[in-house]
């Protein structure tokens, strides 16, 4: 037996904590297709009880009692927003009032070539065979009074310095008015003054 050199001691006997686990036995991976094939058994397999299933759903859900939900009360409904749409025969009014526009004012003068206040708001309701008085002071007496919000065809009359006292305009859109006002003024469209005496509507039930 050989002397061991100095420093050498004997070798380490080998220890099975040492060596790693032998591998356990390898789970088989299921490829797709495969997958695939028993999805397919499984679906034929299943399909002689689908309509039983589907046929005890059924019943079950006709059996169940009725679910009545509870009335809501009925909200009130909103006031109805006044229609200011001119009728027929007031849009006509209106359009042959407007087709005036820059012709010269005259007193006592009601068409075509000129035109004083109350001959045009006259000869523009004569044009669509609404017959109403002739001067401003008559259609103010004469004329149904309006009751509520003004409307295109209207005649609203102020006072005036002018021989007859009064002046009258139509009404042709909101806020806005046709008038022939005075010597050296056309007939022209403007805003709706204030302070007039009263207001008119020729042809009540248009």
């Amino acid at each position: 037996m050989r002397p061991v050199p100095p420093g050498w001691g004997p070798l380490p006997r080998p220890s099975w904590s040492y060596y790693p686990p032998p591998p356990g036995p390898r789970r088989p991976e299921l490829g797709g297709v495969t997958v695939l094939v028993l999805l397919t058994v499984l679906a034929l397999l299943a399909a002689p009880y689908a309509h039983k299933l589907r046929g005890v759903v059924e019943a079950s859900a006709g059996a169940m009692p009725t679910i009545r939900l509870p009335q809501l009360p009925q909200l009130p409904q909103p006031p109805a927003v006044p229609d200011r749409r001119p009728s027929t025969r007031a849009g006509r009014a209106v359009a042959y009032a407007l087709a005036q526009r820059g012709k010269p004012y005259r007193w006592a003068a009601e068409g075509p070539a000129a035109f004083d206040c109350s001959g045009l708001t006259w000869a523009s309701w004569q044009a669509v065979g609404v017959s109403i008085p002739r001067t401003a002071a008559g259609q103010l007496a004469g004329l149904p009074r309006v009751r509520g919000w003004l409307q295109p065809g209207d005649l609203v009359i102020y006072a005036s310095r002018g021989p007859s006292g009064r002046h009258v305009a139509m009404v042709v859109g909101r806020g806005r008015m046709v008038e022939a006002l005075g010597r050296g003024i056309p007939v022209r469209v403007t805003s709706i003054r204030a302070g007039w005496l009263g207001a008119v509507r020729p042809g009540a039930g248009r």
